[in-house]
């Protein structure tokens, strides 16, 4: 039977007065709003331990971030990951994940946030503005492409031989073209695969908690206010942020 509107917003997994966090884009996004509207199945208790902000920052990048790992790159303790693009929101968790489950990470970043890298776990980090990882004798198991800015012919010839290569972002582009030419590059035990991150309730608990013990942190380089969010889209657009901006939205 086909639930009624009505029946979509009864409320059963919280009480008034909970602290709940999630993300609205399985129930039309809204967030720039006094008030939102929301399924209880989009959204999960609010751990103590961590602030809205930070639970604001955290569910589609720390999502993207383990579900590249975990599902689609099967990243187990003792492997060696790539993280291309890790100072921004996607990059700076993976960094924390992978080190969280064992890895080897190394970072590619610009000059400036190689030492927020570092400071995050990265095991070693490259500079591309003046380091190339191909040119690197080291062969990885795993890479995961936040941006798509690299050859994945050059890409795929860093991978050991059963390694991954999971893109999880970049323009319409490069992400049509990792999606065609993923396929024929794969065909060997090679694989390069593309991710389009799917939210989840277990997932997010799952990280949120992390957050509480202390295991990852959202990186978050600048708070505006819901009168500047228009500056906030912008800086964010730019592509050049560590890792998150947050708006803080008082009613």
């Amino acid at each position: 039977m086909r639930q009624s509107r009505k029946d979509l917003f009864i409320v059963t997994l919280f009480q008034s007065g909970d602290e709940v966090a999630g993300d609205l884009s399985g129930c039309g996004f809204g967030g720039f709003a006094d008030f939102a509207l929301a399924t209880e199945k989009t959204l999960v208790k609010k751990p103590a331990g961590i602030s809205f902000e930070a639970a604001a920052a955290l569910p589609m990048a720390s999502m993207t971030s383990l579900q590249a790992l975990r599902n689609k790159g099967n990243f187990r303790e003792g492997q060696e990951v790539l993280i291309l693009g890790s100072s921004g929101g996607v990059g700076t968790v993976t960094i924390q994940l992978a080190k969280h489950l064992g890895g080897v990470v190394t970072a590619v970043c610009s000059t400036r946030n190689i030492e927020q890298s570092r400071l995050l776990g990265a095991d070693h980090v490259l500079d591309y503005t003046r380091e190339d990882f191909a040119a690197e004798n080291r062969k990885y198991d795993l890479i995961v492409a936040v941006n798509g800015n690299y050859s994945m012919l050059k890409c795929r010839k860093a991978l050991k031989p059963d390694g991954k290569y999971v893109m999880v972002g970049g323009a319409l582009s490069q992400i049509f073209q990792a999606i065609v030419i993923g396929k024929p590059l794969s065909l060997g035990r090679k694989k390069m695969l593309f991710l389009a991150a799917r939210t989840n309730t277990t997932d997010l608990a799952y990280l949120l908690n992390l957050a509480s013990d202390g295991i990852i942190k959202p990186v978050i380089e600048k708070y505006f206010t819901k009168e500047t969010t228009a500056e906030a889209m912008k800086y964010a657009a730019g592509g050049h942020a560590r890792g998150k901006v947050v708006i803080r939205w008082e009613p």
